[in-house]
């Protein structure tokens, strides 16, 4: 009798610590199938489906994470698992989380004012609303700006904090919502200050070591201080440990790395800021998270970078795109997902989880359509052509359109580099890419017509691509340059080159 009771008790326990979501897990690597957390494969690949349908070109990743446990994952190659994708504006909530660990640290406390921590940088005269402002009113985007100050930071140079304490504060911090980088710049100088380690060298060992977050990059402004409401490079299984993490309650492998007040303020309702029910913009912002619709919440960046936390269904989900409509990548997670979650699990469906494997494994961005050739081809090969004065710092193109290996050469004032193009395929290689530098990317082309060659680069650790028509006409050649997105026009001016 006491044998049975043990053994129930095991099989009780082991269904529980499967379906908690505080249950002690050492990372997100575990896979299960999606029926067994009570999500059908159809669901799933019904997104995905709608996914390349309604927004083809946009997804660039995704991990769905249910009771802790991995049920999909999927990469648009050439984007894939182990390379770091640009974060943007997601890189609050890991700031966010550094504020969270040093209060409860007790280097600091989000009622402390702002001006405490630089009397070195503050202005002469300290207006009433400065001397107001709280790291709280950072942290909830309500310092009391008008807008923006990131632009003005940028255009300073060195001492940025200077930069941000001189500006006029036109309203009493906590009343007035004003989505505001430089806020959380502030936070990451104020991290700097109380610690004396950059926001990255702080958050390594509490926070990226105890997630398996292995090689995270972090930009710095011009003083060697990472700009915090940006910046961040990490996995997509980074964005899921992550949303993992205060799914749990800031538990994780037995360690309580955030607190659980701090989760809970951190992810609930602190500024009020709009009414429009339709839109997950205006359900209201907490400490560097937003609040959704639905009763969810997230963190979220430029062109599609998503932590997304469901508390009632225990379900994170990250994703990576590039995309110049946000809102429409999460109405496929509404519509097609959300209301797919049961509460209990599903019976197995070997045949849709086989469709469901083989869709995931045969994702790809897609490739240029056209001819691997063209009359013109071999005429243009080896051609040098010495490019016009233009705002890209390109002094010439050499192109090797014939041949079983096709590639082209960009020459700049400061280097060449020669960009392999895959035909109905990618290949490998690296080119610059204006602000960021120098980056990998896999290249794919097609001649579109007979006096057109058309290539595709992705930035596969960006959420950008570049597409170039090169146009030629006897000696004369035109490069039209276009990006997939853009926070303005993405179309370059127009390249214009001559053979020599």
């Amino acid at each position: 009798m006491i044998k049975s009771i043990n053994i129930i008790l095991i099989v009780f326990l082991i269904a529980f610590l499967s379906c908690n979501p505080n249950k002690d897990i050492k990372d997100n690597s575990q896979l299960v199938t999606p029926e067994s957390r009570g999500i059908s494969s159809k669901a799933i690949i019904a997104f995905i489906d709608a996914a390349e349908n309604e927004r083809p070109g946009d997804l660039h990743s995704f991990i769905i994470m249910r009771h802790g446990w991995k049920i999909a994952e999927g990469y648009w190659s050439p984007y894939n698992e182990e390379s770091n994708h640009m974060l943007f504006s997601l890189s609050k909530s890991f700031t966010s989380t550094a504020i969270g660990i040093a209060q409860d640290e007790g280097l600091l406390s989000i009622y402390d004012p702002v001006t405490s921590f630089f009397p070195e940088s503050l202005p002469d005269s300290i207006s009433p609303n400065l001397k107001a402002m709280r790291i709280k009113d950072l942290l909830r985007m309500s310092t009391g700006h008008n807008q923006d100050a990131t632009g003005r930071l940028r255009a300073v140079g060195k001492n940025w904090v200077e930069a941000f304490l001189s500006l006029s504060v036109e309203h009493k911090p906590g009343t007035h919502f004003v989505y505001n980088s430089a806020a959380t710049y502030m936070l990451s100088a104020i991290i700097q200050k109380v610690t004396g380690e950059t926001l990255l060298q702080y958050l390594t060992p509490r926070l990226f070591e105890p997630l398996g977050i292995t090689n995270p990059k972090w930009d710095e402004d011009p003083d060697g201080i990472n700009v915090g409401g940006w910046g961040l490079n990490v996995r997509t299984k980074d964005i899921a440990s992550l949303g993992q993490l205060y799914l749990q309650k800031g538990l994780w492998n037995g360690e309580q790395l955030i607190s659980k007040d701090w989760v809970k303020e951190a992810t609930s309702l602190q500024t009020s800021n709009g009414s429009n029910p339709n839109s997950d913009w205006d359900q209201g912002y907490g400490y560097q998270f937003w609040q959704c619709r639905h009763g969810l919440y997230r963190g979220d960046g430029a062109f599609g970078q998503y932590c997304i936390v469901m508390p009632e269904q225990e379900v994170v989900i990250a994703i990576t795109s590039g995309t110049n409509d946000m809102q429409a990548i999460m109405n496929l997670v509404w519509d097609y997902l959300l209301p797919a979650f049961q509460d209990e699990a599903l019976p197995d469906d070997e045949e849709s989880y086989s469709l469901l494997e083989n869709k995931l494994s045969e994702l790809a961005m897609s490739t240029i359509e056209g001819k691997n050739s063209s009359p013109i081809a071999e005429s243009i090969s080896g051609k040098k052509y010495e490019l016009e004065d233009n705002i890209l710092r390109m002094k010439s193109i050499t192109f090797n359109l014939s041949g079983p290996e096709i590639n082209i050469t960009f020459e700049g004032i400061d280097e060449t580099i020669t960009v392999p193009i895959g035909f109905e395929s990618t290949e490998q290689g690296e080119m610059l890419f204006p602000q960021y530098g120098k980056q990998p990317i896999e290249s794919t082309g097609a001649w579109i017509s007979d006096n057109t060659y058309k290539i595709r680069m992705y930035y596969y650790e960006t959420p950008f691509n570049l597409s170039i028509d090169f146009i030629f006409a006897e000696d004369v050649m035109t490069a039209d340059i276009a990006m997939n997105i853009s926070f303005g026009n993405g179309n370059m001016p127009q390249l214009k080159g001559k053979a020599n």
